[in-house]
């Protein structure tokens, strides 16, 4: 079995550089959760928490699931220190674990650039979400500068779009909304926001 590159960082994965990061797209995300306050989002891919729970006020209950024994086992610890009511926490691997698990909201923050396959991915996270259901996706514009064996080195608008109609979801609106200095494999990068629904 493939070691998990993410149990190895969990521990350091809070740097002030993810921190501000973080911020900013929960900011963002936060504005498509204007009315949800009786509704169930999923945070696929949560890492530490740093996103998910600083919007999980935003929903009536929160699901945190990572990849990553570790980096749920932080998260855990941030929900008991700050006695959070309404997050539970999964580990699982959408690409090859069969949860039985649905929700109104699916955000996927800064992880489909770390799974090769993104149509297997989609169709995973179309499954999860309920009819008329919201999936938020924030990711990087293509950067022709980022070179990983292991991860895309970001999206093209209208490539996704694409992608995300013919999983079936009937319509997604696509705006980028910050430019950060070196926040992409050390290269300035633009993040964008994807909101589709099923």
């Amino acid at each position: 079995m493939e070691e998990n590159v993410f149990e190895t960082i969990a521990k350091k994965y809070d740097s002030t550089e993810r921190i501000e990061l973080a911020n900013i797209i929960a900011h963002k995300v936060r504005e498509e959760l204007v009315e949800s306050k009786d509704k169930t989002l999923i945070d696929y891919g949560s890492g530490t928490g740093l996103i998910g729970l600083q919007i999980a006020d935003s929903v009536k209950n929160a699901i945190l699931i990572d990849s990553s024994e570790n980096m749920v086992e932080i998260i855990n610890n941030k929900v008991e220190a700050n006695n959070i009511q309404n997050v539970e926490t999964f580990v699982a691997d959408f690409t090859k674990d069969t949860m039985d698990i649905k929700a109104d909201i699916v955000l996927v923050s800064l992880v489909l650039l770390h799974i090769p396959d993104t149509k297997i991915i989609l169709e995973k996270l179309y499954k999860t979400l309920h009819t008329d259901g919201k999936l938020i996706i924030i990711d990087f514009d293509k950067n022709p500068n980022v070179y990983h064996p292991k991860v895309h080195n970001g999206f093209v608008a209208d490539e996704l779009k694409a992608l995300l109609t013919s999983t079936g979801f009937k319509s997604t609106n696509i705006q980028q909304f910050h430019h950060g200095e070196k926040v992409f494999m050390k290269q300035d990068a633009t993040l964008f926001i994807a909101v589709s629904k099923k």
